[in-house]
């Protein structure tokens, strides 16, 4: 036997040797396609080999196996588990037809893939799911194509509900007795349309879903209140929230740790409607809360938030100015944001350069430009109105004061010929400067800064549809009488005899969802600057009790006697007034 040896690459492709003309550029190039042809059949050996040792394994542990180099995947189908949750488990969905899905996992030992694949049977009920062992290089391949599910994306995360959809859920859901019913007969998908179509036909600013021990509750905060619209069985609850967590990009296989989301659902005609999702893990699973952002409803002017006619006219003389700062104050939920959006629409003008620093953006303002900060990149409010003052605004709007560098940043800008407009989180109008003097702002820099503060709360109208006379109690009308007496002779304010008063409640039907209240209404006390209340602010030390008190000599009215005169007018209850304001 004998045995032939090659001195080079070139004796084992003769016929290339000969053409060569001795050497140089063919020789060269010769040589480096043979070895291009070598790694390429070293490499399908070495794939095949680990496809094998892999097809080894899962014969070993019981499991199907699969090679996805070359296997068809639709973009619809990969995108059944998020990238980012594939990725970090090495999790492929790679096949659905009717029924049927299968899934390839890299590590079947990962603890949660048990995790992911019960949320996916959760979310599509009904469907058989078989687990396949794959590759490393398989899944390498198959991951590739989350590229072409961009577009698809979008799509789920904008979900349309459209107009005749929504009609057909107003003439169904008549009641919460039906829609409890009917939420139980549908699919998550549809599950999720009717939620967000209840709340919206309801008039609602929040929804929220909890998972109870033997129960999830459905609860809408309409008018500031919370109304339970349906009670469902808690073997309900993970397919909702996986629908939930799909559509709001959030990780489904993640419920450990609070998680937030943001979800665009186009209205047709009526505009587009923005839902802030908030996840928190509680006992017996997440509690869920959606608030619902309709851009139809930002379209409130100034003038119709409900200030009395002197009050009005004060504070808009000073909104009208070029320059100051007007604040807000009040507790979340008071109506604060309502208030700065309104004056904002009212000042927003081609000859004027708006611009706003929020956390988050909750409406969008054509015309404005609107910034939201970010504590994660470190882009805080002090440092984001420092750079709003490098843009040339005329008009800048904060979302809130809450340390001293932004308060100082906010007075220079006030100082140095802007109108700036922010809030403060203080119980009444009265707080206002004791607190910024508390944050270590010196009064000769507040005093001239300050134009205005608001201090507002909100209170449900009665139900016109309902509305009936009804006569208080007698505890109820001395407390009346006592804050209506207090009001200052020089507000300016007729003061009602409490005696000659129509009171008026609603008794509760279906268009108010039998509370008696529809819509809600703002209950102001405005001050401006007074020669008192800047030589108070000058000396640096003023309490509260003594703002008070000084506020009362300037004539102010307070969100407590402003609620009265309401009452006396048929827009609200005394229950109403007593239940957010004080004297």
């Amino acid at each position: 036997m004998s045995v032939v040896g090659f001195s080079s690459i070139g004796d084992l492709f003769p016929a290339d040797k000969e053409k060569g003309d001795g050497g140089g550029a063919n020789a060269t190039s010769t040589t480096a396609r043979a070895q291009a042809k070598i790694d390429e059949k070293m490499e399908a050996i070495r794939l095949k080999t680990f496809e094998e040792e892999t097809e080894l394994q899962a014969s070993n542990c019981g499991m199907s196996y699969i090679n996805l180099a070359s296997f068809p995947i639709s973009p619809e189908v990969i995108a059944l588990i998020t990238e980012e949750t594939a990725r970090e488990h090495k999790i492929i969905c790679f096949f659905r037809l009717q029924n049927q899905m299968r899934v390839g996992v890299v590590d079947p030992d990962d603890p949660k893939i048990h995790d992911i694949i019960a949320q996916l049977q959760y979310e599509h009920e009904g469907d058989h799911i078989q687990l396949y062992l794959i590759s490393q290089h398989s899944f390498d391949q198959a991951v590739q194509l989350y590229r072409a599910v961009a577009k698809v994306r979008v799509v789920e995360t904008n979900v349309r509900i459209t107009a005749e959809q929504l009609e057909r859920f107003q003439k169904e859901l008549t009641s919460a007795d039906i829609f409890q019913k009917r939420l139980q007969e549908v699919n998550m998908t549809e599950a999720f349309a009717m939620i967000i179509s209840m709340a919206l036909n309801a008039g609602s600013s929040d929804v929220h879903i909890e998972a109870e021990e033997k129960e999830v509750v459905i609860r809408c905060r309409i008018d500031g209140v919370l109304v339970v619209f349906a009670r469902l069985p808690h073997a309900m609850w993970k397919r909702l929230i996986s629908r939930i967590k799909t559509v709001a990009g959030l990780k489904i296989n993640i419920s450990e740790i609070p998680q937030d989301g943001r979800i665009t659902i186009e209205l047709g005609e009526s505009g587009s409607l923005d839902i802030r999702v908030s996840t928190l893990p509680s006992a017996f699973g997440e509690s869920v809360v959606f608030r619902l952002l309709k851009s139809s409803s930002i379209g409130l002017s100034f003038d119709q938030l409900g200030m009395r006619p002197l009050v009005y006219e004060r504070l808009k003389a000073e909104v009208e100015k070029p320059n100051g700062m007007i604040i807000t104050t009040g507790p979340t939920g008071s109506g604060k944001t309502t208030t700065l959006y309104a004056i904002l629409n009212t000042l927003n003008s081609p000859d004027n350069k708006i611009i706003t620093l929020e956390n988050p953006i909750e409406y969008k303002l054509k015309g404005i430009v609107q910034s939201q900060i970010d504590h994660f990149k470190g882009y805080t409010f002090s440092l984001g109105l420092r750079a709003i003052l490098r843009q040339d605004p005329d008009i800048i709007m904060v979302g809130e004061i809450r340390d001293f560098e932004t308060a100082q940043t906010a007075i220079d800008a006030a100082l140095t010929g802007h109108l700036m407009l922010s809030t403060i989180h203080t119980n009444d109008a009265a707080g206002a400067v004791p607190r910024f003097l508390g944050m270590g702002v010196q009064g000769i820099f507040l005093a001239p800064a300050l134009n205005a503060v608001i201090g507002q709360r909100l209170v449900r109208r009665i139900c016109e549809q309902c509305k009936q006379p009804y006569t208080p109690s007698a505890e109820e009308l001395k407390k009346m009488k006592e804050w209506i007496d207090a009001i200052p002779e020089n507000s300016g304010e007729k003061k009602p005899d409490v005696s000659q008063v129509k009171f008026m409640k609603g008794t509760g039907c279906d268009r108010c969802n039998k509370t008696g209240y529809k819509g809600r209404v703002g209950i102001y006390e405005v001050f401006t600057m007074s020669a008192e209340v800047e030589q108070q602010i000058l000396s640096g030390k003023v309490s509260e009790f003594q703002m008070k008190e000084i506020l009362k000599r300037a004539g102010m009215v307070t969100m407590g006697q402003d609620g009265m005169l309401k009452v006396v007018e048929g827009v609200t209850t005394l229950d109403e007034v007593f239940r957010v304001a004080k004297a």
